[in-house]
């Protein structure tokens, strides 16, 4: 019995020998923590509770150059519904005006909506997708719905918002314009305007403090270290929306019309290297189009005969032969190496014609005749030329991607083969792009100058720096002499003019244009595949005073319905130089003593008296009707509606004053 009331009191002593070393250790340790870890603790307890919401900043905009938006960032809600918060009865109580509100505001049937949220709350949903891609004001529908408009999350509604990119005049331009997107393997592709001019238009992310509170929601609270996040830089193109238009309307046309793999325009101010308008369009498997790739920036091909215009500038700049020089074709056909054939398209040649001549019909063995019986024992000194002109160079883009040329040398032993020369003549074994061969030929129409092609005027920061505006840059001041350039314009006004010419065709009475022809032949050295054609046209317009440069070049066109440059790219020039011109505001005057002889319509306009009439709106002709009895003399200037007029309405006017009229 002794001893095991001695058993028992050593267990008991041992138990509190125990608890007393336990509260020791734990007396101990919440000491560590309190005093030695206590920091860390409280910013670990701190960062539950806290979190730092970073405010993506507002994307600038990308405006044409009427300031017409072409990119801008719209916010987009998300709503979603955490079923078990509500009550099933609190459900059920707000359920039938929830379900037809839903069904209202997004189109969808009253039964589908129902099956969803019941299903929702029998289950326990807390991220039920109720809607997405909404706008600010469809989201704000929503949230005035029974049981989403309760406060403070007890209805159970989270709303999550971010900003897209929107493009509210459609796909026009919608390649050069670009986008900037995530990738899964991380870092961004950047595409076009939006990729190249991001820094500018991302802006700058700002901060807040968030603590969460009741109900799994997180409350912004003061915080020093708060920062407001900064809007992106607006970006001024050059693109202009009408030419814009006319440029994809036409392209489009003509590749549907010629069932055609690719293809593209450019339109550039000549003087300053402004892209006025740039269509890309590539054909997908359901045989639509759409602005696919920039083939005009990034796809260098062989140019074929359109680079005939480089040759013959380099033959007359090394005065190895002059416009009247002597060349004859034979039969049209030459052999090299007793195997590679050049032909001309016309059978049995042209026979013996001018230099000038083998340009306008775009002979290959005139050209090649040219090139090869003058350069064939040096031919460092053809190369040198063309690189002098610039055109081995790339223009150096704003844009990513642009294709890199190809102009072989003889230096190169790699690269130089004995057929280069004679096919380098008339396009073959070289590669630019659209842009770079638009480049050179925007170049003549210059006078020489080479100007770098532009897509930014300017970067707007709304009285924030940086302000930049973008100035017309030369490439090369003089890629020939004048001499050379008079000669090489008139060869390509009578490409077009004269009834020889291989774009004789789109010769127009109104509008002079100068250019050239191109139809190169693709995947000739394959002999599994069947070759495929690229039909080019390159010129500019006014002939005379050179306003406007263009390039079109359509690819693989269906052969059956033709392929040369004259019968498929020619023809989409002449449309869209045509629609350019007549747009473009032109001036005239009107003396009163003609606007009886202008006017066929009777005004519905009342007399004014001796005071100028409020005349916004009117159309010319209604204008004048108004105008003609009060003997005024009348210019107008522009085309379509009065916008402005130089005597203020209500003001007095003398016989015979000058009134002017600006059309919009």
């Amino acid at each position: 019995m002794e001893n095991k009331k001695k058993n028992i009191m050593n267990r008991a002593y041992l138990i509190a020998l125990g608890l007393m070393i336990f509260s020791f250790l734990l007396i101990a340790k919440l000491v560590h923590i309190q005093f030695l870890e206590g920091d860390k603790y409280r910013d670990i307890a701190s960062k539950r509770m806290l979190k730092k919401d970073i405010l993506q900043p507002s994307r600038g905009n990308i405006f044409a150059d009427d300031g017409s938006i072409l990119a801008t960032s719209m916010a987009r809600y998300e709503i979603r519904w955490d079923a078990a918060v509500p009550t099933k009865g609190f459900y059920q109580k707000h359920k039938n005006v929830l379900v037809k509100g839903l069904s209202e505001l997004l189109k969808v049937s009253q039964k589908l909506i129902e099956i969803k949220l019941d299903k929702a709350i029998r289950n326990g949903n807390r991220y039920l997708l109720i809607a997405k891609n909404l706008t600010y004001s469809q989201h704000l529908k929503i949230k005035q719905l029974p049981l989403f408009n309760l406060p403070s999350y007890s209805g159970g509604l989270i709303v999550e918002h971010k900003m897209v990119r929107e493009h509210p005049l459609g796909k026009i331009a919608e390649r050069t314009v670009g986008s900037v997107i995530a990738e899964q393997k991380g870092g961004y592709k950047r595409v076009g305007l939006e990729g190249a001019f991001s820094q500018y238009l991302e802006g700058e992310a700002g901060q807040r403090l968030k603590q969460k509170i009741a109900g799994g929601q997180w409350k912004p609270i003061n915080d020093e270290n708060e920062k407001e996040p900064t809007e992106g830089y607006n970006v001024h193109t050059t693109i202009n929306v009408n030419i814009q238009d006319i440029v994809h309307s036409a392209l489009l046309e003509q590749l549907e019309k010629f069932q055609a793999e690719h293809g593209s325009v450019v339109v550039m101010e000549t003087q300053t290297g402004k892209i006025k308008a740039i269509a890309n369009l590539g054909r997908t498997k359901a045989g639509t189009y759409y602005e696919k790739l920039n083939y005009a920036v990034g796809e260098a091909h062989e140019p074929g005969s359109t680079f005939k215009l480089m040759a013959m500038v380099a033959a007359l700049e090394d005065k190895v032969v002059d416009e009247n020089s002597l060349i004859s074709t034979g039969n049209g056909e030459l052999t090299f190496f007793r195997k590679f054939k050049v032909r001309d398209s016309k059978r049995g040649g042209y026979g013996t014609i001018t230099a000038a001549r083998v340009f306008e019909v775009s002979s290959n063995t005139g050209m090649v005749k040219i090139i090869n019986e003058n350069y064939g024992k040096n031919p460092e000194k053809f190369v040198n030329r063309l690189y002098n002109m610039g055109i081995n160079k790339s223009l150096g883009l704003p844009i990513w991607g642009e294709g890199k040329p190809r102009i072989p040398h003889p230096d190169d032993k790699k690269e130089w083969d004995r057929l280069d020369l004679p096919w380098m003549a008339y396009g073959y074994g070289v590669a630019l792009t659209p842009l770079q061969i638009l480049s050179f030929y925007n170049a003549i129409a210059n006078n020489g100058v080479m100007v770098k092609p532009r897509f930014i005027d300017k970067i707007e920061s709304f009285g924030k720096t940086p302000d930049k505006t973008f100035g017309k840059i030369i490439l090369n001041p003089s890629v020939c002499s004048q001499s050379t350039i008079d000669k090489v314009k008139k060869m390509m006004f009578n490409v077009v003019d004269k009834k020889w010419g291989t774009a004789n065709n789109i010769k127009d009475k109104e509008l002079t244009i100068a250019g050239k022809t191109g139809t190169c032949q693709l995947d000739y050295n394959k002999k599994d595949k069947e070759v495929q054609y690229a039909a080019t046209f390159v010129g500019y317009f006014p002939a005379d005073k050179p306003k406007y440069s263009c390039i079109i070049v359509i690819h693989r066109p269906d052969k059956k319905l033709g392929y040369y440059g004259s019968t498929v790219a020619a023809p989409v020039f002449k449309k869209i130089a045509k629609k350019i011109h007549n747009a473009i505001p032109k001036t005239f005057y009107i003396h009163p003593q003609q606007i009886h002889e202008l006017s066929s319509n009777e005004a519905s306009i009342s007399y004014y008296g001796d005071v100028i009439p409020n005349l916004k709106g009117l159309t010319p002709m209604e204008a004048l009707s108004v105008l003609e009895p009060m003997g005024l003399n009348v210019v107008i200037k522009g085309k379509g509606k009065v916008k402005k007029q130089s005597l203020k309405a209500g003001e007095n006017f003398k016989i015979n004053q000058k009134i002017v009229l600006i059309l919009s």
